[in-house]
């Protein structure tokens, strides 16, 4: 937990009581249900809570905002970003319900009151628009736009500033992964935000 505190410093008791409460829950889970490594356990706040916070880092998503976490897995990064911004609503989806079943359990344990969740594929959602769609080492990016497209809003020519399209983590060399998706997306280096060795070649990138 101080890790998140060494970068992140203006958050209400909930919030605080709500992070706070992250590593007993998902160790309780990992136990019945892998969702996390084994070695990563130890290493929650860091690898998995701060690392998805680094999305709200670049990314300020205003009240009101329909947030859809695309291939989900146990709550990443929907569940640290729906405890960041309370009023904003996030939408967890995985074609995996096993893990679509921890991440009912963190909801409940935590009281949020802004989180959905869905097992479901991406391709499968009908009839819901979002404004922006994260996602965390999922699939190729020419995948998640493929995916993200019909389920995106189509953004106001004037919205300097307010997030939309993807925004998506990942790792490595993202050369070839860019250059056959066919996009040009934002990238930025979350080791420049958050100087801690597991962030060194972790990136977020933002297609709009």
């Amino acid at each position: 937990m101080e890790i998140i505190l060494k970068y992140f410093d203006d958050f209400t008791p909930e919030q605080l009581n709500q992070f706070e409460a992250l590593d007993a829950v998902y160790r309780e889970w990992n136990e019945k249900i892998n969702v996390i490594s084994r070695k990563d356990i130890d290493a929650l706040y860091e690898k998995h809570v701060l690392h998805s916070l680094s999305i709200a880092t670049i990314a300020n998503f205003p009240t009101g905002m329909q947030v859809l976490d695309l291939g989900t897995g146990g709550g990443f990064p929907g569940i640290p970003l729906a405890i960041f911004f309370p009023d904003v609503h996030f939408h967890l989806a995985d074609s995996i319900g096993k893990k679509i079943k921890v991440v009912e359990a963190v909801v409940a344990a935590l009281n949020l009151k802004n989180v959905t969740f869905q097992h479901t594929r991406a391709e499968e959602i009908k009839n819901r628009k979002f404004d922006v769609v994260v996602s965390r080492a999922v699939a190729p990016l020419a995948d998640l736009m493929r995916w993200s497209k019909p389920v995106l809003k189509k953004s106001p020519q004037n919205n300097d500033g307010v997030p939309s399209g993807l925004i998506c983590l990942k790792g490595g060399d993202l050369a070839q992964e860019i250059s056959e998706s066919g996009y040009r997306p934002k990238k930025v280096d979350i080791y420049k935000l958050f100087p801690e060795e597991s962030f060194k070649d972790k990136y977020i990138l933002s297609v709009k």
